[in-house]
């Protein structure tokens, strides 16, 4: 099946209110094209340059989303353009998005990212860490930022009842964060982002507002 056809597919299986990032890491610009051509504006990479030398050659309307582990002094080079960046995961971070939000005089939105999977190789905060940030003087005088939801990864495992239950802890902790914070201009907690190919199903049944699909869509990742 061609990308289209596959997009196409994938789309017809998500609720309107779910947002799809198509995962193009490692895909040419022609896969991303052929995406695009059948309507997929929100594509996800998880290598800064990539997405830079991505961004200067495809069409403007592409929101690009960093879902990759962020490192801060990568930050600057996707500041200028950046739709939303996934994988926030301490408060200094976020200061640096903050840093180069001012410097290009735009907001950048964020998701922070929460440790939710039994594996120690996976990166976040915990549930008491994300709450001290939300409630920290420092985060509420950013004014380049707009924290926008949480993201998590599940463990990598065949045990959908493991699965599920990472996503539901994920889903109770966000309901929470929205029912503790009172939105402001740089907090808004909308988008709950898990689910990738593998496992959005059970994550859209948790309540994932946002699903993050490659291989579905393109077909097996190109190591180089």
């Amino acid at each position: 099946m061609s990308v289209k056809d596959n997009l196409l597919k994938i789309k017809a299986e998500i609720p309107q209110e779910v947002t799809l990032v198509a995962v193009s890491k490692t895909k040419p610009n022609e896969a991303i094209l052929e995406a695009y051509e059948a309507g997929q504006r929100v594509f996800g990479e998880n290598k800064i340059q990539e997405m830079t030398d991505k961004w200067e050659a495809l069409p403007k309307d592409i929101q690009w989303h960093m879902i990759g582990h962020v490192q801060r002094n990568k930050v600057k080079y996707m500041a200028p353009f950046v739709s939303l960046i996934h994988g926030v995961d301490s408060l200094k971070l976020l200061k640096e998005i903050e840093k180069q939000g001012k410097k290009h005089d735009r907001v950048i939105s964020c998701l922070l990212q929460i440790h939710i999977a039994k594996e120690d190789t996976k990166f976040g905060m915990d549930a008491e860490e994300v709450t001290q940030l939300l409630a920290s003087d420092e985060f509420s005088q950013m004014q380049h930022v707009k924290v926008e939801g949480l993201m998590g990864m599940a463990t990598f495992t065949e045990d959908k009842n493991q699965i599920e239950e990472e996503f539901k802890s994920l889903a109770i902790l966000f309901d929470n964060l929205k029912n503790e914070f009172t939105a402001t201009q740089n907090l808004d907690l909308k988008t709950l982002s898990m689910g990738m190919s593998g496992d959005y199903q059970i994550a859209m049944k948790a309540g994932s507002t946002m699903v993050r699909i490659g291989s579905s869509i393109f077909g097996a990742r190109n190591y180089n």
